[in-house]
């Protein structure tokens, strides 16, 4: 990546992070308002921090142990969260991996923990009773790094395989790198490397259709062609698939810089689109038992929220309601990350549900990981 289109990138994300810090209206503002009470969730739900004070959470995990396992990319750590006493609240933290490389991706399977870091896919005996452990298989290494490098892992519901999306080295480019904006799948023990789909910028989230089987994926959009284009986008993954970057967005409509409009005629289009750079991250299937029943079987998607947009639009949770394994309709479920004045109070990366059926969310502008529990009404 140029140091033109790196500082193109950055300088926007970097005033609008800081935003707060250098105009005092703002930050006044901000000291004095109670963040957790700005947190807004459908009537019936409530939302409390499980944890706080973390560095920059953004992938989780239950364990067999039924705790909660984050990748913490900000310190390079996997921590496990411990509710004790059972009151909806971590009252242990601890550290049970240390020493990573941007770790993002995490999953369990068969008693251990697998991480992928920026250049390599681990997997780590447990039990983990005790941290830091550094008890560490590689199944992958030498994946690339730089640009796109928090990979998405997931394990094959059958324990076959895995896969592992691989991001772009660049907003727009024709990559050296065979194995760059795809989404590549290895056996458990990481041979048999191939190519599952390909197109896809920045596969961000990779979850399995539980009624379907389906391999769904998040996929944030390019950059630079203003503040409504392209939309960002929810992929079903064909094996084989084409999804259109670096020649196409959307519903197959050309990029400017090739304008080939047969290129993108036999691309596969999104099953949904949202707002350009709303920035879809994390997505899950709600199978809890706590939600009412007609959220079974719908999905949530964390809108991380936008950088390089004249207008701040995502900094949510939002629900997809599900009807013949299409989602039909999209509304708002976690809201008030963001305000008037450009300030942020957090980024919601991934939800999950929990073995409870409660909906945990990662935040990792906040540091915190959210806890949303139904109580009727």
């Amino acid at each position: 990546m140029s140091w033109r289109e790196c500082s193109r990138m950055f300088i926007p994300w970097l005033i609008l992070t800081a935003w707060p810090l250098f105009d005092p209206s703002v930050g006044s503002t901000l000291l004095a308002q109670d963040h957790v009470a700005m947190v807004n969730a459908p009537v019936g739900f409530r939302v409390d921090v499980f944890a706080e004070s973390l560095s920059s959470p953004r992938r989780m995990a239950f364990g067999p142990d039924g705790w909660l396992y984050v990748t913490e990319s900000g310190t390079g750590r996997v921590l496990r969260l411990s509710d004790v006493d059972g009151d909806g609240r971590a009252d242990t933290i601890a550290s049970v991996l240390e020493g990573l490389d941007r770790p993002a991706g995490i999953a369990w399977h068969a008693g251990d923990l697998w991480v992928a870091e920026s250049v390599r896919v681990i997997r780590v005996a447990v039990p983990l009773d005790s941290g830091p452990r550094f008890d560490i298989t590689v199944v992958v290494d030498s994946l690339p790094d730089s640009g796109h490098s928090r990979h998405a892992l997931l394990i094959d519901p059958a324990g076959r395989g895995f896969f592992l999306s691989i991001g772009s080295s660049c907003n727009l480019c024709i990559e050296d790198d065979g194995r760059r904006a795809k989404i590549l799948r290895y056996n458990m023990d990481g041979s048999g490397e191939q190519v599952w789909a390909s197109g896809l910028q920045n596969a961000s989230s990779l979850a399995i259709n539980p009624l379907s089987g389906e391999l769904w994926a998040t996929e944030p959009g390019r950059n630079w062609l203003g503040d409504d284009l392209p939309p960002d986008e929810l992929n079903v993954i064909r094996r084989g698939g084409h999804y259109g970057w670096p020649y196409c967005y959307g519903a197959r409509v050309p990029n400017p810089e090739y304008a080939n409009q047969s290129r993108c005629d036999t691309t596969e289009p999104p099953i949904l689109t949202f707002q350009a750079h709303s920035s879809p991250l994390g997505v899950t299937f709600y199978d809890g038992e706590m939600f009412p029943a007609d959220y079974r079987g719908d999905v949530f998607v964390a809108l991380h929220g936008s950088w390089n947009r004249s207008v701040q639009v995502g900094y949510k949770v939002v629900r997809l309601k599900v009807e013949a394994g299409r989602p039909v309709a999209v509304s708002d479920f976690l809201t008030g990350w963001v305000g008037e004045g450009r300030w942020v109070l957090g980024r919601p990366v991934q939800p999950l549900v929990g073995p409870d059926g409660a909906l945990y969310v990662s935040d990792d502008y906040g540091g915190r990981i959210w806890r949303v529990v139904y109580e009727g009404g």
